[in-house]
């Protein structure tokens, strides 16, 4: 070996030294690191830092923000980490109201839900009351109310089932503007037709219809109105094809009377 590669052990020990204090200082900074963050973690955990502190809710029109904060089951106190999120969305989804929900946390003790709720498509008339129909095809019965708004139709004889899930599936297909023109649509079942339905509209006209096909025939309404005279109300029968009759007015038997007479 040449003599300039040895290294002598009195050379090396002042280095073995450095090193080993090193790993030590290491190990101290490690344990104290360990032991300062499980102090903090304790006193978090039993601070109300770690309770839930305020319960947000966005996105809630049909259901109030209690009824939303009591069906997650979230309430003020519990441990922020303590709350199983997805077991959360499940209940909130649970209710007929909800389309979906997301839950988060919001740091320190904060959680906001957020709801999409389905859409109101009409409102149910039943006694005096009037309730919610939502495009589910569910009716909200608790939620009824005196009064209905004005760009709403009304439902009159529909229970929940198969037959106001057809009308509802074919009124969400129609324009706002067609929705916006109905004043009350009546479920008049015949014996050839289970769903014959009865519309009148805003404008004073009245329409015959069967469910199956509205959507498909109703979209031509403003244009049907736009050929008929607005002084001359009567009924326009979309059930087959599509044709005007007038209402029989005391004028109108007045003339076939003369008519008669002659």
């Amino acid at each position: 070996m040449k003599k300039g590669n040895i290294v002598s052990l009195e050379d090396r020990i002042p280095k073995i030294k450095q090193q080993r204090k090193r790993k030590a200082n290491r190990r101290l900074i490690i344990l104290l690191s360990i032991f300062f963050l499980l102090i903090a973690c304790i006193g978090y955990f039993q601070s109300s830092i770690s309770k839930v502190g305020s319960i947000q809710v966005e996105g809630s029109h049909l259901l109030s923000e209690e009824a939303v904060i009591k069906a997650s089951g979230i309430s003020k106190g519990m441990n922020v980490w303590g709350i199983n999120r997805e077991q959360t969305v499940k209940k909130l989804e649970k209710l007929p109201e909800i389309k979906s929900a997301k839950v988060s946390v919001r740091l320190p003790n904060s959680y906001q839900i957020h709801v999409k709720e389905f859409s109101r498509i009409a409102f149910l008339s039943k006694g005096t009351s009037f309730y919610p129909v939502l495009e589910n095809g569910r009716i909200i019965k608790d939620a009824g109310s005196k009064t209905v708004r004005v760009n709403s139709p009304l439902l009159t004889d529909f229970k929940e089932g198969a037959v106001l899930n057809e009308m509802v599936d074919q009124l969400k297909s129609l324009p706002d503007e067609i929705i916006n023109s109905i004043s009350e649509i009546q479920y008049a079942p015949k014996k050839t037709d289970k769903y014959h339905i009865t519309l009148y509209m805003n404008d004073g006209f009245e329409v015959t219809a069967t469910i199956r096909t509205f959507s498909d025939k109703m979209i031509h309404y403003p244009s049907i109105i736009s050929q008929l005279d607005p002084n001359k109300k009567g009924i326009i029968d979309l059930e087959v094809g599509s044709f005007f009759k007038a209402y029989d007015t005391g004028e109108d038997k007045e003339n076939e009377k003369k008519e008669d007479k002659r």
